[in-house]
């Protein structure tokens, strides 16, 4: 699906190539210029049907970046086929760099690894610079989401994640109280703490988003995206939640 089109400039979500018993996983594609990003391609499960949709775009064998927002095997599992199907190199956290090469054969990433520093980093692509802005502990140790600078949307990985039913994939939106069933069980439990939710609506609060696109399920638009920055902010979650019943012997 597109998310946003003007000729010179794409954003593609693919929302439907996970079937069966894994979870959900959308994966991203922007297109700027003749230059391309994949963000958060995912594993054995999207590879081939992924690969296909995006020829409709590029020839694949170009693509410049794939870009991981962390570690995750639904993230970033299938590295080692689009090392070897494409010339891309690969934007990960430097907190996890030495981790990625144990999903790849020896060897393969040696010259193509951009490691993205914990403050983040502007990534060069067509006439824009994409930028990989922190969101450490939200929820993996070293972790990014992806602004665009065109389209206004933010890639939020699995920060506002939310697993309601498939056929509502493609709506947007629009009022939170409508996906916080979906979602806040998810969130108290993979977001580390209120710390880290306060401290990441401090950067984006004026920040001027279209869109908030997160890794699984539907994507937050007009005021949906005050009322999710609004709630994430005051949010109890992760060590916040734990006490000593949580730590016993079984």
């Amino acid at each position: 699906m597109e998310l946003y089109n003007d000729g010179d400039h794409i954003c593609v979500v693919f929302r439907d190539l996970v079937q069966g018993e894994a979870v959900q996983s959308n994966q991203f594609f922007i297109y700027d210029h003749d230059h391309a990003a994949l963000i958060d391609p995912g594993g054995e499960l999207t590879y081939t049907a992924l690969f296909m949709a995006l020829s409709e775009y590029i020839n694949v064998r170009t693509l410049d970046y794939v870009v991981a927002s962390h570690q995750d095997p639904d993230i970033v599992a299938s590295i080692n086929k689009w090392m070897m199907g494409t010339e891309c190199k690969v934007a990960v956290p430097a907190l996890w760099e030495k981790f990625i090469p144990h999903f790849t054969r020896p060897g393969k990433t040696d010259g193509r690894l951009i490691p993205m520093p914990d403050e983040g980093i502007n990534l060069r692509l067509g006439d824009i610079y994409l930028k990989a802005l922190p969101a450490h502990f939200m929820h993996a140790e070293g972790n990014f989401q992806f602004y665009d600078p065109i389209s206004k949307i933010l890639f939020s990985g699995d920060l506002g994640a939310n697993l309601g039913p498939e056929k509502d994939l493609n709506k947007p939106v629009k009022r939170l109280a409508e996906i916080l069933p979906y979602m806040e069980g998810f969130h108290r439990r993979y977001i580390n703490c209120n710390k880290v939710c306060r401290l990441w609506a401090n950067m984006v609060r004026d920040l001027e988003i279209s869109m908030i696109v997160p890794q699984h399920g539907r994507a937050f638009k007009g005021k949906a995206i005050p009322e999710f920055i609004s709630w994430i902010e005051q949010l109890e979650c992760g060590v916040d939640l734990m006490t000593q019943d949580n730590y016993r012997i079984p």
